[in-house]
């Protein structure tokens, strides 16, 4: 019966639902909508592990209005300095290209930034 009862609720909730930290999540899916430059992107699946040291975020997004979950094959990753916020940036990766500080790319590292600043500036 308790099996039972574990399983309907696991099929009745998404993945998402179950996720770690809300406010990671909100604050990556900022960080995308900035890098983007959009006020909206589509949101698939969203892991968050702020057990991890630098907490982060993994995430499937598409900048395509009407774009089911199960279409979205883009990902999307933030890190973190700490859990609670303000957030610090450390590292984003957008699929298998990542921007942070330390980039020897300079490109890449002013994207870095740009992000970093735009995320300051929206949690003040």
């Amino acid at each position: 019966m308790r099996n039972t009862l574990v399983l309907s609720l696991l099929l009745m909730f998404p993945a998402s639902a179950f996720a770690q930290s809300r406010e990671l999540e909100a604050t990556c899916q900022s960080v995308a909508r900035g890098f983007f430059m959009v006020s909206k992107l589509a949101i698939g699946t969203v892991q968050s592990f702020p057990e991890l040291k630098p907490p982060g975020v993994r995430m499937t997004y598409s900048t395509r209005e009407g774009t089911t979950p199960a279409e979205m094959t883009d990902a999307f990753s933030c890190e973190f300095d700490k859990v609670d916020k303000p957030h610090h940036l450390v590292r984003f990766c957008v699929s298998t290209t990542c921007y942070s500080p330390n980039e020897p790319d300079g490109d890449r590292k002013r994207r870095f930034e740009e992000a970093r600043i735009l995320l300051e500036r929206s949690e003040k």
